[in-house]
């Protein structure tokens, strides 16, 4: 009996033992903060709505707005792009104490922004607006959007001509792509958040592709190129906003236009003797496949 009692006890003991080591093998874990913790300085939506009741219902069908109901309202906030605002509530409303993103300098708003939109403009910074500082909040405006669009204070093209007043007088020459009649937009070539490439023109593996992708007849490829087209590009030849001449070119003349590479040329042949002047026949009669020919090295059908 009493065997069998100290055999009860040595087992107790190397059970507890044997707990005991294991405890002290285990890390401790890492204290989890609480969900109150984690707002340390947060007022909430609610809070921010009893003041600003207006810019709280223009949120209601904000795109913003539905990010924030994706993760139960644990997304995008009014803080998220305000910043802390428990110390503007309980100063009674120090507009110093809260982030204005209307009265920040356009960088400050510019990060602010680009915090979550980032991955969709990763040239932003580069961009020849962000240099001249015209920030997110030049175009955008979260509570008041005057468009649908994307949240611009104004739709295409009247927003971009507050600034490009030069290309509001190329579109209303004689000829012009149709930005004022509505056919085409601004962004349908440019990215205004930046690319590498000149005046913000989109950045595509063959940069003619930005005309080509609706000047399909220009493409290619072809066996005779045009050494201009794959040189210089569409605007070598072109003036794409407006010009003087029906194909958009840009000089008046398509024969002034070939002439200033090719006079040389033209000035010992048919093309400069009398009835064949160039002055008098154009040069795209003969040479019809002017941006490339599978046929003719001279471009001729």
């Amino acid at each position: 009996m009493i065997y069998r009692l100290r055999s009860a006890v040595l087992i107790v003991l190397l059970v507890f033992s044997g707990q005991l080591l294991l405890a002290q093998a285990k890390p401790a874990r890492p204290a989890v903060p609480s969900p109150a913790n984690s707002h340390v300085g947060f007022a909430g939506d609610d809070t921010c709505a009893m003041c600003h009741a207006t810019q709280a219902k223009s949120m209601e069908h904000n795109p913003h707005s539905n990010v924030a109901s994706l993760h139960g309202r644990e997304g995008f906030t009014c803080e998220s792009c305000h910043g802390a605002g428990q110390a503007h509530v309980d100063s009674g409303g120090d507009k110093t104490k809260i982030l204005q993103l209307t009265k920040a300098s356009a960088k400050t708003a510019d990060s602010t922004c680009l915090t979550c939109h980032a991955g969709a403009h990763p040239n932003f910074e580069r961009s020849p607006h962000a240099k001249a500082g015209v920030g997110c909040t030049s175009c955008h405006s979260v509570h008041s959007a005057g468009s649908e669009h994307q949240l611009l204070k104004a739709d295409q093209p009247v927003l971009c001509y507050s600034c490009h007043t030069e290309a509001k007088s190329a579109f209303s020459q004689p000829f012009h792509h149709k930005v004022n009649e509505g056919l085409v937009k601004c962004s349908d070539c440019h990215d205004t958040h930046g690319t590498f490439g000149n005046n913000n023109i989109k950045s595509t593996a063959d940069q003619n592709a930005v005309c080509t992708k609706c000047h399909t007849e220009t493409r290619g490829p072809f066996v005779f190129e045009h050494a201009t087209v794959k040189g210089e590009g569409c605007l070598g030849c072109h003036s794409p906003h407006g010009s003087q001449n029906a194909r958009l070119l840009n000089v008046p003349n398509v024969n002034q236009l070939c002439n200033q590479c090719h006079s040389p040329v033209s000035a010992g042949t048919v093309h400069g003797m009398n009835s064949g002047s160039a002055a008098v026949q154009p040069c795209i009669s003969c040479h019809v496949m002017i941006h490339g020919s599978n046929v003719n090295p001279a471009f001729i059908r």
